[in-house]
């Protein structure tokens, strides 16, 4: 398949551009019955007789380019109405009847606070023009009336509030809210390119009212949006992730501010609690999947020696040779597990049991990294002292 973007140096149009690449190179294998042979890109240094070319040799098109903030309110036909419609007369001239994907955009509507938009009237206008053509060529049309759009590369300060924000938050800059409660619908990117190629295997999520729809859209305020950023923020001192469970918005929007980290943010600082045996070094810390740490134990040294009622831990040896033993309480019997790093299994710190861990070398630190169920709370540590 020979794909034509036009509008490919946009923010959808670099990601689509990139999963494309991969999937052309087999880099990206999540979807081998796409086969991409060229793809064409179309910018506004693009010569007329090159486009026309590649209208003539496009097995599918998608037509990102358009104009929102223009200098003059006529460039918003310009640039997504006349430029559709010599999008489709080429496509016409070389009698191609290849799908023609329209990214589109809510504002069309023209409905609540878009009405009598003049970028709304302009995509209107644009969705028009394809649908007729649609209807005199028989070319298969899908139209994407997109909302608010997110995710990296997108530029910040100029069209997309979750850009500027996370751009302007992780740099500690000021950012300004006329209301917190207002609504978004957003889309994150790599949803929407997902659909995309979808629809190029002949499978977009079409509704009732002709219109084609990106699946995973999610709606919040713009308070919401901004308690996250910087709850991503302070994750630095505090440690806490935020659920990012699969799908969900804080994963995405998580994956978007990391995206706008500049490079003074991206190494930052751990607290190392340091005495002669070695040094305790919290990692992550999670609100329902518990923390991550290391410990680094000096050679000769033992460890723990202290149980738990509730809670339970990995240990994993990454560096070093080292001993674990573990002794439930009220018993005699000693389990023990010789760990290294040549070897590196996870050892469970069970419920009721004390445990240790002892450095065996002479010479060199033993390196644990350990997961905990809970995070440590000093009120209630839910740990005490008994030798194993």
């Amino acid at each position: 398949m020979n794909v034509l973007i036009t509008g490919a140096n946009g923010f959808v149009g670099k990601n689509l551009t990139q999963r494309l690449y991969a999937l052309r190179d087999y880099r990206d294998r999540t979807q081998p019955t796409l086969q991409i042979e060229e793809i064409f890109l179309c910018t506004r240094e693009t010569a007329p007789d090159v486009f026309a070319e590649y209208c003539r040799k496009a097995d599918f098109v998608v037509h990102l380019a358009g104009v929102n903030r223009p200098k003059e309110e006529r460039e918003f036909t310009a640039g997504n109405v006349d430029f559709t419609r010599t999008l489709l007369e080429l496509l016409q001239q070389s009698k191609n009847n290849c799908p023609v994907l329209l990214a589109s955009s809510v504002q069309a509507g023209l409905t609540g606070r878009y009405e009598g938009s003049p970028y709304g009237q302009s995509k209107k206008a644009a969705e028009d023009l394809l649908l007729s053509y649609g209807k005199k060529t028989g070319a298969d049309v899908l139209i994407y009336r997109l909302p608010n759009l997110f995710g990296k590369w997108c530029r910040p300060n100029y069209n997309s509030v979750a850009a500027t924000f996370c751009h302007n938050i992780s740099r500690d800059l000021p950012i300004s809210i006329s209301d917190p409660e207002v609504k978004l619908e957003l889309v994150y990117i790599d949803d929407l390119v997902e659909e995309i190629l979808n629809a190029m295997e002949g499978h977009p999520h079409r509704e009732e009212n002709g219109y084609c729809s990106v699946p995973g859209s999610d709606c919040r305020t713009l308070g919401q949006i901004v308690e996250l950023l910087y709850r991503f923020h302070d994750q630095p001192q505090t440690l806490l992730l935020p659920d990012i469970s699969e799908g969900s918005f804080e994963k995405k929007l998580y994956s978007t501010y990391l995206s706008y980290l500049p490079s003074d943010k991206v190494a930052f600082p751990l607290k190392m609690n340091r005495d002669e045996r070695g040094s305790f070094t919290e990692l992550l810390k999670t609100a329902s999947c518990g923390q991550v740490s290391v410990n680094i134990t000096k050679p000769g040294v033992t460890k723990g020696q202290h149980w738990h009622n509730s809670k339970w831990e990995f240990f994993i040896v990454v560096s070093g040779h080292g001993l674990i033993q573990e002794r439930k309480i009220g018993y005699d019997q000693v389990i023990e597990f010789e760990v290294s790093g040549e070897n590196i299994q996870a050892v469970h710190m069970l419920p009721g049991y004390t445990h240790n861990i002892i450095n065996l070398s002479k010479t060199e630190d033993l390196v644990t990294v350990m997961w905990a169920n809970e995070v440590f709370d000093p009120n209630h540590p839910d740990t005490y002292f008994e030798e194993v």
